[in-house]
């Protein structure tokens, strides 16, 4: 008899934090750029290997000079489909500037037939990374993406967001960036 009674305030207590936690998922922007802690900031990048889109090998440490942006990326992941716009404002923002960061996708568990096929319909005209074997991610210590990191000219990671990012949040960091690190 007494479990009959206390149900219904068990059934309240558990509906009153579900709807708390859906307010706060609710309010949440995907665009503010999360970041993350990870032992590799300040650090060097760790000098990883893949293949680029067009068959030549990709090797970090020899971009060494420039500002690097790498977005870890899957065809089939809402999140990435909804920041690419983003990258591609981004990129062309670098572009333009003499001085603008090489910008590379990192293939993140996927098929070079599913990225070629999004890229052929979303657009976006940069490197692309393959991970064969998730090498990269592993060394990066990705879970899951879409994840995008700054490394600077002298190969020292200086930044890491764990979610999407806009081309405004990405030109501002890497600005403040440079102001500071030259």
């Amino acid at each position: 008899m007494r479990a009959t009674r206390i149900a219904p305030f068990v059934a309240l207590a558990v509906a009153v934090v579900l709807a708390g936690l859906f307010l706060v998922l609710l309010g949440s922007d995907p665009s503010d750029g999360e970041t993350a802690e990870t032992n590799l900031l300040d650090r060097p990048a760790p000098d990883v290997r893949g293949v680029l889109d067009d068959g030549t090998p990709f090797q970090l440490s020899r971009r060494k000079g420039d500002w690097v942006v790498l977005n870890f990326f899957q065809s089939s992941c809402i999140p990435c489909q909804q920041e690419h716009p983003e990258l591609v404002r981004f990129v062309e923002a670098q572009q333009a500037r003499p001085d603008g960061a090489r910008f590379y996708t990192v293939v993140y568990d996927d098929t070079r037939e599913n990225v070629e096929e999004f890229f052929a319909s979303e657009g976006g005209d940069w490197p692309i990374v393959y991970d064969e074997g998730g090498s990269i991610a592993v060394a990066f210590g990705v879970a899951k993406v879409p994840e995008t990191w700054i490394i600077d000219p002298g190969g020292i990671v200086r930044f890491r967001a764990i979610s999407t990012v806009n081309a405004d949040l990405l030109g501002n960091t890497l600005q403040q960036l440079r102001e500071r690190f030259g």
